[in-house]
């Protein structure tokens, strides 16, 4: 919460003075758990894009078919809804750091034997329990990013942390495509074929395990402390400065219940909104294999561009933020996508996918770390891991539905079809948004 100062106290406008002068230097003086989430956050960037390139490929080589491959990308997000909210809840009372340690260690694990079944029970087994794992990394990281900044700092960090995800991180694609060409040439077999691919999906597991072993050094905070509750706070008068002490006690005091009604008007948007991210993302290197005969090598570097590119343009969103505000970027960026999704499903050549995909890529990036800041800023700090629970429920349910859906259209119907039911998610979630929220943003601006 920022400051409300009287020009007539000399000591508040010298403290203040400073701050101005500072500019970009005070966003960087952030907190050393900021660094160390936003260092794991670059591996498991690392790890989610080399996944994403070989891991339903190294499937696919098994001799699966697209609706076998969407029921077992389902099942990722199938065992992130098992565990979402109870973990969301866990980390709010015994603590973030180490549940994030738990998830650190065994999701390299699961993904590592994942590398190592091929019996389609096993592929679905294993990958359920490694949704499982991994979810703790989605419901306790924007909450930790969340406390540990200042509300002008917010969706700058948050923008970083999408930049290292999604930009930054995006460079697994390179590696998940030159890895298994690597491996292939050393064995004399195609690099499309099986054990190319699961050299693949070990090195995935690998960024993981190296890049969360800094969070042994996450510092531990209070247990509804935010940074936001610790700034100083000046009446509107200028009678001057309350100390915080009030703002502690109530933090402490009994356990705020749950806005039910707030919550499904943020959940309902957000499970559409998924549901039509999965049908696309979760399947468009198979996609893109399928339809254009694609090796890991040229697949790898399509995908690098699309993620460095789109992660630099994420970094714009808080110019986007201050000139338009939150609510009128996602939901712009959400109905400018659905054409282009559909765009990529009827191309007839590899350059204008290509094309429609870059553009989809670029327009999702910089909403993240937007959306996130809007999902975060409607709730108070105490609630905001619970909050962050529910809306891994709605990723997963949307990526369970999504993907399982896409896989037998693209079977069953054509592959078109995958594309044209994730555009009319997209068509209804930011026009629920509008009527849940847009009505309290008019009166904001007025």
């Amino acid at each position: 919460m920022s400051s409300v100062t009287d020009p007539s106290m000399p000591s508040i406008t010298d403290q203040d003075a400073p701050e101005k002068r500072q500019g970009p230097s005070r966003f960087f003086d952030l907190p050393r758990n900021v660094y160390i989430l936003l260092i794991f956050t670059l591996g498991k960037g690392f790890q989610l894009s080399i996944a994403n390139l070989v891991l339903n490929y190294y499937v696919h080589s098994l001799g699966f078919k697209p609706d076998f491959i969407g029921i077992f990308s389902a099942m990722s997000a199938i065992g992130a809804l098992i565990g979402a909210v109870p973990i969301g809840i866990l980390a709010d009372r015994w603590g973030r750091k180490p549940v994030l340690l738990l998830t650190s260690v065994l999701s390299p694990l699961f993904l590592s034997l994942l590398a190592l079944a091929t019996a389609a029970p096993w592929l679905i087994i294993l990958n359920l329990i490694q949704g499982l794992v991994s979810t703790a990394y989605w419901v306790t990281n924007l909450p930790l990013l969340s406390e540990s900044t200042t509300e002008k700092q917010r969706v700058g960090v948050l923008a970083l942390n999408s930049f290292l995800l999604l930009g930054i991180g995006s460079l697994g694609n390179l590696l998940g495509g030159s890895i298994p060409e690597f491996v292939a040439g050393l064995l004399h077999v195609s690099a499309a074929s099986t054990v190319p691919l699961r050299w693949g999906v070990f090195t995935a597991s690998l960024f993981t395990f190296v890049f969360g072993l800094p969070l042994w050094f996450l510092q531990k905070r209070a247990p509804n402390q935010s940074t936001e509750t610790s700034t100083q706070i000046t009446d509107a008068e200028g009678s001057g400065a309350v100390t915080v002490t009030a703002a502690k006690k109530r933090s402490t005091s009994t356990r705020e219940p749950i806005p039910v009604a707030l919550f499904a008007k943020l959940l309902l948007p957000d499970l559409l909104f998924t549901m039509g991210e999965g049908a696309v993302v979760a399947l468009i290197q198979v996609y893109f294999v399928l339809r254009f005969s694609l090796l890991p090598g040229p697949l790898g570097i399509i995908f690098t561009i699309s993620g460095l590119a789109g992660g630099f343009f994420s970094l714009t969103a808080p110019l986007f933020v201050n000139r338009w505000g939150k609510l009128r970027i996602i939901t712009t960026v959400q109905y400018i996508s659905a054409p282009l999704m559909v765009l990529i499903g009827l191309a007839p050549t590899l350059p204008l996918a290509i094309t429609g995909e870059y553009a989809r890529s670029f327009l999702r990036t910089l909403i993240e770390p937007v959306y996130a800041a809007f999902e975060m800023e409607q709730v108070s700090p105490r609630l905001r891991g619970t909050l962050a629970g529910f809306y891994s429920v709605t990723w997963s349910l949307g990526f369970s539905f999504g993907p399982t859906i896409a896989g037998w259209l693209q079977t069953n119907v054509n592959l078109t079809m995958s594309f044209v039911f994730g555009g009319c998610c997209l068509l209804v979630a930011p026009t629920l948004l509008l009527l849940f929220f847009g009505k309290k943003r008019a009166l904001q601006t007025a």
